[in-house]
């Protein structure tokens, strides 16, 4: 089966576990999803199947749009509800005085949009000496791990109450929101952790695409899967598409470049053979002459 598809991933389950549910289901075995979505986190994770997984480099960095909720009074070790609290910060004498108010979090929140220089956390898959820190944090190792630079395009509280405030993001690939969950504790100087988050956009892929995983076995058991796959043509649609003879396709396919009917200036182009068939990325060498840089049939 090649295509994409748009799954909206289950808590308590790795990205990889939902690969491997896949597999399974339609009995594929080369799948691969974009951008993967800690065991805690919910919501959208795009898969490529088949021959599309040679798709994965032309998508590029997706930027991640979360609803979700932080929950304050102490830090975790993961960052997330997932993980061991670290020691409580001393508690107000007054109740009243125990949460951080609507306008102090509101206030702290300003400073986690736009341009920002973010650690990422120590259980993380972020690489140190070429192995993932996660692993030395587990072995109990201290993990320092280097400062980058992403973009927070939105960054909403949507409600403070009872220790928790619940919030929209909108962060560049690369981003933890964990990060963000447990800086802002930092901050208003009470810790804080990600207690809840849900994954509703990667790029141009949205919940309203989504397939439960029952959805999923489901429409696999009954032959159906295939009509959930978006149609070839809307995938990379800033790729201009054209369709070639089938002289065309064949040269295409042994890897030789061919003038294609494609007058546009974009530096690649989609080739179909037919309405559906995709059969290469080609990149434009001049004029109407393209080279294949991706052959898929």
């Amino acid at each position: 089966m090649n295509g994409l598809l748009v799954i909206d991933k289950p808590s308590a389950m790795t990205s990889h576990d939902v690969v491997s549910q896949l597999r399974r289901a339609t009995g594929e075995s080369s799948i691969g999803h974009m951008g993967t979505l800690d065991p805690m986190a919910t919501g959208v994770l795009p898969v490529l199947l088949g021959k599309y997984t040679r798709l994965a480099q032309f998508f590029g960095p997706l930027t991640k749009t979360y609803t979700g909720a932080i929950r304050f009074g102490f830090a975790t070790d993961t960052y997330d509800a997932d993980g061991i609290p670290a020691a409580p910060a001393p508690m107000p004498a007054s109740m009243d005085d125990r949460w951080p108010t609507n306008d102090e979090v509101q206030a702290a929140a300003a400073r986690f949009r736009g341009e920002v220089e973010q650690t990422p956390p120590p259980f993380s898959a972020k690489k140190i000496d070429g192995k993932p820190a996660y692993k030395a944090a587990r072995r109990g190792q201290t993990v320092v791990l280097k400062p980058v630079s992403l973009q927070i395009e939105e960054f909403v509280i949507d409600k403070v109450e009872g220790g928790y405030a619940e919030f929209t993001i909108r962060i560049s690939s690369g981003g933890y929101v964990r990060s963000v969950a447990h800086d802002l504790g930092q901050v208003l100087g009470c810790g804080a952790h990600l207690a809840r988050l849900r994954r509703v956009a990667a790029g141009p892929f949205t919940l309203s695409q989504a397939l439960t995983l029952e959805e999923l076995r489901a429409q696999a058991a009954a032959g159906t899967l295939e009509q959930s796959l978006p149609h070839p043509r809307t995938l990379l649609p800033e790729l201009p598409a054209t369709t070639a003879d089938l002289w065309m396709a064949g040269r295409l396919r042994n890897g030789n470049a061919v003038n294609l009917p494609e007058f546009s200036t974009a530096p690649l182009a989609k080739v179909f053979a037919g309405q559906r068939d995709l059969v290469a990325i080609v990149r434009r060498v001049a004029g109407t002459l393209f080279q294949p840089v991706v052959v898929l049939g």
